[in-house]
């Protein structure tokens, strides 16, 4: 009683914070279960239509492994007459027509216009698309093919000189971005400063250090449940 009590509170509060209800949601697969649970209840008791809901309120991934929809009037807005879902996992996007968009299913959705909302290539999207070559001309796509590899998410060994702030591997977004920028920047300008006075040109991070902080990472990593959700 007491679980679904604070459940309830944060529910009818609204925002993100319906995920601090309980400090295990995200490590605990029973809490985060029956977090999901409430979650999908509370979609089905406002969405009337069951498909519509039933598509809302997926079971395939833990609760807060996705981003987290922040509700303000959303699921109430499939109410609507003039609102229709359509689940393209089961029926996916074959072509664009001057008509719509056409499903594998032969089915047109008839529209006036078209918003592309899908998403991003987040963290190393942006780092990726940009030839960054290190020690002998190896690019540092190469390198990350099968994942990022860095030093605290600050540095990538091979690549001497070159820093990056709020990087894969570095707090990034779970923390306050701002503050971790901060705190990123400064380290990198200390460096920096050090380097000129000790008449260094060149820093760059050992490999063995480097394995030492992915390994770090993986393992903290395999505590919750949030990397269930990776596309």
């Amino acid at each position: 009683a007491q679980f679904k009590a604070e459940l309830e509170s944060r529910w009818a509060s609204g925002g993100i914070g319906f995920m601090y209800a309980f400090t295990d949601i995200t490590t605990n697969r029973e809490v985060n279960e029956r977090t999901s649970q409430f979650v999908r209840d509370k979609i089905r008791e406002i969405v009337k239509d069951p498909k519509k809901a039933a598509i809302l309120a997926p079971s395939n991934y833990p609760i807060g492994a996705k981003r987290i929809c922040v509700d303000t009037d959303y699921f109430d807005t499939f109410n609507r007459e003039n609102v229709a879902l359509h689940d393209i996992k089961a029926d996916p996007i074959k072509t664009m027509s001057k008509d719509g968009v056409v499903l594998e299913s032969g089915e047109t959705v008839p529209l006036d216009i078209l918003v592309l909302a899908t998403g991003f290539d987040a963290m190393t999207g942006a780092l990726n698309r940009i030839d960054i070559r290190g020690v002998g001309g190896k690019a540092m796509k190469e390198k990350w093919v099968d994942g990022p590899r860095t030093y605290f998410g600050l540095m990538v060994s091979g690549f001497p000189n070159m820093f990056i702030v709020a990087g894969p591997q570095s707090p990034s977004v779970f923390t306050n971005m701002v503050t971790s920028c901060e705190q990123h920047v400064d380290w990198i300008s200390d460096t920096v400063k050090t380097l000129d006075e000790s008449g260094k040109s060149l820093i760059d991070a050992e490999e063995k250090a480097e394995d030492a902080w992915v390994a770090h990472v993986s393992e903290i990593a395999d505590r919750s449940l949030i990397i269930e959700g990776v596309n």
